[in-house]
């Protein structure tokens, strides 16, 4: 039988043209996050299992891709009488970045007080495939620990409107909700503590089912219809409130419910800091935002735009997360951008503009020149910054020139026999078709200005 050429479901492969567009991206999100003075780190593929479970909710635990036990220890665990997933796996791919960054800070001694740290690399989850959604994704996270101040989720917030705004979205929104405020507003619908973790896994899928669709969900795990009905009462958001007026409806609805006020205090203080920055334009109190996953405590956001169906990036305050492992509370917020729906919704915009693929210069030669001689030549260019690749045969020139064009390349330099002789050169502008030749000492200038005029 023959072996499939496809990756895995939910993985993907990436050519030349796909791959420098996301570079691009990524480079404006490592330049503007260093801007902002965060620092990068990188942490293994590999995830104790011990690490990853009871982080994400029981929904996220269930995606983990989990690693098999290797020979002996495998064939040991397959002879148990009654065998169960957890006796075939002790470690896992990480599910994300903000779990394994709990697990460093805790295990390390050396870091400042506040860490400011951003993280790019690939996370893995056992999903159904989907548009914008695969099994190996990168993320972009930034994070701030060892504070509780909202100066902090300004920063990351600030950190992720100025990438957006760079990579050229002009209309999205950041919304902004209180973990805390939400488990308030369930409580205040009549929902026992033990409904509130059902509940959030509902409402967190409002943007993808709707209102209608959480009722639903939120029927079917034994939530009465008088409380669903009130709590999505309660979340509705009235047309025309701005941000302080949704914040005051809010607080008058939960009047009376234990720490209500305190949460709303910060969300209103969240604004008013990041009034001056580049996030306060576009911050919208939502009541309905949930963030699935278990371990946020305090202010949590979502990117979203009218050019994307669902979410572009998310985060939030999580300050148990690292206590988890280290027995002490240590404070800290994040805010992760969805690059692979970035990539995808600029692509289809047309946001990318005119990106380079391919060498500058496509290095062709006459037979009557030696290797010796063609790698000399390109040698000495790439030496002055020019990307230059090598026709490695010597048919006809009009050969090697529609190759040059094929690969990317916007000038062609040439090499025949009197060039080598004279230590010079033939360069050829392959869109406006002008030829010239210079010595070669000149031609990395020469090249620079046609490439940059």
């Amino acid at each position: 039988m023959a072996i499939s050429t496809l990756p895995p479901s939910g993985m993907r492969d990436f050519l030349p043209a796909e791959l420098t567009r996301r570079r691009h991206v990524e480079s404006v999100i490592r330049r503007v996050y260093e801007s902002f003075g965060f620092v990068p780190i990188e942490t293994p593929t590999v995830e104790n299992l011990s690490t990853l479970l009871g982080k994400y909710g029981e929904e996220g635990d269930q995606l983990l891709f989990r690693i098999l036990h290797r020979r002996d220890k495998l064939a040991r665990a397959l002879q148990q009488p009654s065998v169960t997933e957890k006796d075939l796996a002790e470690m896992g791919l990480r599910y994300d970045l903000t779990v394994p960054l709990a697990r460093l800070i805790a295990n390390s001694k050396d870091l400042p007080r506040f860490f400011k740290r951003y993280q790019i690399q690939l996370v893995w989850r056992a999903d159904r495939p989907g548009r914008g959604r695969f099994r190996e994704f990168q993320q972009c996270d930034v994070d701030i620990t060892g504070t509780t101040s909202l100066i902090a989720e300004a920063e990351v917030c600030s950190a992720v409107a100025t990438v957006l705004s760079e990579l050229g979205f002009k209309d999205f929104h950041i919304h902004l909700n209180h973990r805390q405020l939400l488990r308030c507003l369930i409580s205040a619908a009549g929902l026992r503590p033990d409904q509130e973790e059902t509940a959030l896994v509902a409402v967190d899928k409002m943007d993808k089912i709707g209102e209608a669709g959480v009722l639903k969900e939120l029927q079917a795990r034994g939530i009465t219809d008088a409380s669903a009905s009130l709590l999505l009462e309660m979340l509705r958001r009235p047309e025309g409130l701005d941000e302080a007026g949704e914040l005051a409806r809010l607080e008058s609805r939960l009047s009376g419910i234990e720490g209500a006020s305190a949460h709303i205090a910060q969300l209103r203080e969240l604004l008013a800091i990041s009034a001056h920055t580049p996030a306060g334009s576009h911050l919208r109190i939502d009541a309905t935002l949930a963030r699935g996953l278990g371990y946020y405590t305090g202010p949590i956001f979502e990117i979203r735009s009218p050019l994307a169906s669902g979410s572009l990036g998310g985060g939030g305050r999580y300050d148990n997360l690292i206590g988890m492992f280290r027995g002490q509370t240590i404070p800290a917020v994040g805010f992760s951008i969805g690059f692979e729906r970035l990539v995808m919704v600029m692509e289809e915009k047309g946001l990318f503009g005119e990106l380079a693929v391919g060498p500058d210069v496509m290095l062709c030669r006459f037979d009557d020149v030696a290797p010796a001689d063609v790698l000399k030549a390109a040698t000495a260019l790439r030496t002055a910054g020019v990307k230059v690749e090598v026709y490695p045969e010597t048919p006809k020139l009009g050969k090697q020139l529609a190759y040059a064009e094929s690969a990317g390349a916007r000038v062609a330099a040439i090499l025949g026999l009197s060039e080598v002789q004279t230590g010079s050169i033939t360069l050829k502008h392959l869109s406006t078709g002008e030829q010239l030749t210079l010595p070669a000492g000149e031609a990395p200038a020469k090249i620079r200005g046609w490439l940059h005029p």
